[in-house]
């Protein structure tokens, strides 16, 4: 898809993924305004080309296709409050001809989101559950998937913009089957990411370089994602440069937890990954990466480099 001269879009949430997709977007020709509270996060978006404002509501006046990558139900909510105060009390409806949208690609509870899209539909914006599929690593690639949801008309308008940031993008209907797939899919990988570090440590126990594990291993029938994708950190012992904080982290177990509590779901394997990544959080790596259960495992076996 040519994607040159594509129409603004406004970013709220500049930090790993929203960084990410800021980025992706950029290089396929799209004009970007963004919005962060960090003052970190506005200085290096404004040096990767986007056009920075002061405040959330600002972005309207750019851009009616928004984003929004958040790190908690709080933000979200003060993102909808912020918006819809703006559309209620300030801004007459004639200065926005065209209808809003707001993608929200965040994981965060499905009850959370459908309030919001309630809320939000008073005030004429169209919010999307659009939760995404790949760590802030691959995001940096475009290398991530969007699982949509929602009003059809408004997924096909966002299409284009979802197609400038990710190598793949599912329409899964009704509103919250984005953020229910995202649920399965974050699953799995709480559960390949420690059993990555598992097998690395294993491999590295038996006397195998861990670089290696990760390449042998990474291209046969015992791979997956993680492995890919984590494992060269966990090999390397080097989880600072974050693609998924473990703190945030937290966050998406506890929805997961939530989820398998409410559907009566047996998840034994899901169970028993929880408490390493508690650990990585009591050991002091809430700021880094979900490859730091690697430590934890290490700390458990006495091999602490």
């Amino acid at each position: 898809m040519d994607h040159a001269n594509q129409a603004a879009v406004g970013i709220i949430g500049l930090g790993i993924m929203g960084s990410a997709l800021t980025d992706q977007l950029i290089s396929k020709g799209f004009s970007v305004f963004g919005f962060d509270p960090d003052p970190k996060a506005r200085t290096r978006a404004r040096r990767s080309g986007a056009q920075v404002v002061s405040s959330v509501e600002l972005l309207l006046s750019h851009s009616q296709q928004l984003l929004s990558s958040l790190p908690s139900s709080d933000a979200f909510e003060a993102t909808c409050d912020a918006l819809i105060e703006h559309l209620t009390r300030s801004t007459p409806k004639a200065a926005h001809p065209s209808p809003i949208v707001l993608a929200e690609t965040s994981t965060l509870p499905i009850s959370i989101k459908q309030r919001q899209q309630r809320r939000l539909a008073t005030a004429g914006i169209t919010l999307l559950d659009c939760p995404l599929s790949g760590t802030g690593a691959q995001a940096r690639l475009g290398d991530v998937v969007v699982y949509a949801s929602g009003p059809k008309k408004a997924i096909r308008r966002m299409m284009p913009v979802f197609a400038g940031f990710s190598r793949a993008q599912v329409d899964l209907g009704r509103f919250g089957n984005g953020m229910r797939m995202k649920l399965v899919a974050n699953l799995l990988v709480a559960i390949h990411n420690v059993a990555a570090a598992e097998a690395i440590l294993l491999g590295k126990r038996l006397g195998l370089n861990p670089a290696e594990v990760v390449r042998v291993v990474g291209d046969g029938a015992g791979s997956s994602r993680m492995l890919q994708v984590r494992g060269p950190m966990m090999a390397s012992r080097n989880w600072k440069d974050a693609t998924m904080k473990v703190s945030i982290w937290q966050k998406d177990m506890s929805i997961i937890s939530d989820a398998l509590a409410d559907t009566l779901t047996p998840a034994t394997l899901f169970a028993a990954s929880a408490p390493i990544y508690h650990a990585a959080q009591a050991l002091g790596l809430g700021d880094q990466d979900t490859a730091s259960v690697m430590a934890v495992l290490e700390h458990m076996v006495g091999d602490i480099a």
